[in-house]
């Protein structure tokens, strides 16, 4: 007598766990508001500036983008990007859209740091009080030979 009784009461459980399941389920669920967030406002002298790199004195290639990370400027390599190794490699901003092969003036570009690596992404933070506005490219120069390896055009 025990089992048939044992079954009665396991199968009565189960059914008003199964009902208690299907009324939960036929509930409405709560319909949210969505919120409207206004997405971050690039600014207009970096957000979108970017360029694909140029051969100078050795073939490179990529794309450099000025990107803000937690309010500060950062140029960033993509993956695709590769130089040849060099002596003294350095990341740089120049005023000018196209740059001579060797012989950079001084007056006419802003070291940003040395060249981490010759291939893949990377990222370089910009000194604080340059001012991109002035600067129409990025280019990858051997300060030993004042030599440009390659450059991209920064537009907008």
């Amino acid at each position: 007598m025990k089992l048939p009784s044992l079954t009665i009461i396991s199968l009565t459980a189960l059914l008003m766990l199964g009902c208690s399941q299907a009324n939960i389920s036929q509930q409405p669920e709560e319909t949210q508001t969505p919120v409207k967030t206004a997405a971050p406002k690039p600014s207009a002298d970096n957000a979108s500036k970017s360029g694909v790199f140029q051969d100078g004195e050795h073939p490179t290639k990529g794309m450099v983008k000025v990107i803000t990370k937690n309010g500060k400027p950062y140029l960033e390599f993509d993956a695709s990007f590769k130089t040849d190794s060099g002596p003294d490699l350095f990341v740089i901003l120049h005023k000018d859209k196209t740059l001579p092969i060797s012989g950079i003036k001084e007056a006419d570009y802003t070291s940003i740091a040395p060249l981490i690596k010759t291939s893949g992404t990377q990222q370089y933070a910009i000194p604080e009080g340059v001012n991109l506005k002035q600067y129409q490219s990025v280019a990858i120069w051997c300060r030993k030979f004042n030599a440009t390896f390659g450059y991209a055009p920064l537009s907008i």
